[in-house]
């Protein structure tokens, strides 16, 4: 499982810099979330599987394509048909957000309604091919959330915005990006400052029950002792 940490830290980032200009935060939480894409190899039944921090009410979109190891030609070609892959997101409870079969190259999306780490796995069909038996496979992917899965272009066109309504548009989207992180951040806090009240409360009766079973051990002795000198006729 791999955890991709982007999001959270962009976030982070633009809590921890309140002297910062809005401009340069919103520059810093661009070049956080401009490495996302990246590519792996799975087996004929490997199931690989990604972490992804993500708020609530914050739509994500995936795009991925794959190739197929050539035998012969030793390359990475890319991939029939035929070839598929399963695509699994569950949110921090458990619960599937997406379950879906999709083609060799396609591209899958979703709104995510709680906060916290979501499992996004990919496998492939592979099982169905006899070509693909006991085979390689390259998947490149792509993640985006939050404003960066938004296609401005095409709200531009659509909406008929202006250059500078369109940078506005933009502006907006990342700034209410930014809030969602910081309402993230502090979900995240909340959760731990309770499960550290948690802890110091079951370590304070601990102690108390440690401290009542050793005087109660220590009278039990104490009287165990006298009994034994009183028999013994020493006291």
């Amino acid at each position: 499982i791999f955890t991709r940490k982007g999001s959270r830290m962009a976030g982070v980032a633009a809590r921890q810099l309140p002297a910062m200009g809005l401009s340069a935060v919103l520059l810093l939480v661009l070049c956080a979330a401009g490495a996302r894409a990246l590519y792996f190899h799975i087996g004929e039944t490997e199931k690989r599987c990604f972490i992804e921090e993500i708020p609530d009410e914050t739509m994500v979109i995936g795009n991925y394509r794959t190739q197929m190891w050539d035998k012969q030609k030793e390359v990475f070609l890319p991939s029939t048909p035929g070839l598929g892959m399963h695509v699994e997101v569950k949110d921090p409870e458990g619960k599937v957000v997406l379950s879906r079969q999709y083609g060799s190259e396609g591209r899958f999306t979703f709104t995510s309604h709680t906060p916290g780490d979501h499992q996004i796995c990919l496998h492939s069909n592979s099982t169905r091919m006899a070509l693909f038996a006991g085979g390689k496979l390259r998947v490149h992917l792509d993640i985006q959330a939050g404003e960066h899965a938004n296609n401005y272009p095409e709200i531009a066109a659509k909406d008929k915005l202006t250059e500078l309504q369109l940078r506005a548009r933009q502006l907006l989207d990342q700034v209410e990006q930014i809030q969602k992180e910081q309402d993230y951040q502090r979900y995240r806090e909340e959760r731990f400052r309770l499960t550290s009240e948690s802890t110091n409360q079951r370590v304070l009766w601990w102690s108390i029950a440690q401290t009542v079973i050793l005087i109660l051990t220590g009278i039990w002795q104490m009287r165990h002792l006298k009994s034994f000198f009183e028999a013994k006729k020493l006291v």
